[in-house]
């Protein structure tokens, strides 16, 4: 596993599934350029370990996912140009690493879930919140900026309508209102939060990990601008799947009625 510089992101293996812990509980898991850090070193590593088939995210202890930024540090790590631009660079690599890792990745959700929390969620594919979970992006009470690739990825998900709501009123929302603009897939009883990411975590890792791979990279194309998607990847990704060993373990399992043995070959 892993060596990281920081305790304040943490992470593990269970079976097939990686987990990420943002522990920063003390400060509602507020995210510091070292834990921006931590997440992409994370990500890296879990994508290249074949053995890890789904990450989940989440955050320490049961009163936040992540309340966004520690703005405690901004006054030592974003005091000059130079300064913010190196900060913003590490917490993109963080949000890119995230994004782009080739597994299935599932936001466990309770508690505050604020600003760049709301980010970290976003750049993962499948959302599921307790029915105590809080969003924001409270931009608008800070009078900050917030970069297009932020608003478009919350467009897509919600969109234009509730984005703006989101964005306009800077107000928290409920879990109930998140899943009814489509910002999150499920919600469930707090105490039963746990248990029911582990099942779903467990289910997704117990599929071809070619096909699911395949889905990940094929939807990720199609929200692409028309000019940017590269069908023939798509294409290429599908043969694999019906070239692989496990299409053959699928279709034998089917026939001898018991459940499949993928190895993602």
């Amino acid at each position: 596993m892993i060596l990281l510089k920081t305790d304040k992101m943490t992470a593990h293996k269970d079976k097939h599934v990686g987990w990420i812990t943002f522990n920063n509980p003390a400060r509602h898991n507020a995210v510091s350029l070292e834990m921006w850090q931590g997440l992409a070193d994370i990500a890296y590593d879990f994508a290249r370990d074949d053995d890890i088939r789904v990450v989940v995210v989440q955050g320490a202890g049961d009163k936040a996912f992540v309340s966004g930024a520690d703005i405690s540090e901004f006054a030592e790590q974003r005091d000059s140009a130079q300064a913010t631009r190196h900060y913003d660079e590490v917490a993109e690599r963080g949000m890119q690493a995230l994004k782009k890792l080739n597994k299935p990745t599932l936001a466990m959700i309770q508690g505050y879930c604020i600003g760049g929390g709301v980010a970290v969620a976003l750049n993962c594919d499948i959302r599921i919140a307790a029915d105590n979970a809080r969003f924001a992006v409270p931009a608008a009470k800070l009078g900050l900026g917030y970069e297009f690739d932020g608003v478009r990825k919350l467009v897509d998900v919600v969109g234009p309508a509730f984005a703006q709501e989101i964005f306009f009123t800077a107000r928290q929302f409920s879990a109930t209102e998140a899943q009814s603009m489509g910002l999150i897939n499920r919600m469930v009883p707090k105490d039963e939060l746990l248990s029911f990411v582990q099942q779903y975590a467990d289910t997704i890792s117990a599929n071809a990990p070619l096909t699911v791979a395949s889905i990940k990279t094929i939807v990720g194309e199609i929200v692409k601008d028309d000019a940017m998607r590269d069908a023939a990847l798509c294409d290429r990704l599908v043969s694999q799947c019906f070239n692989s060993a496990d299409f053959t373990e699928g279709r034998t399992a089917f026939m001898e009625k018991r459940k499949p043995v993928f190895t993602g070959r």
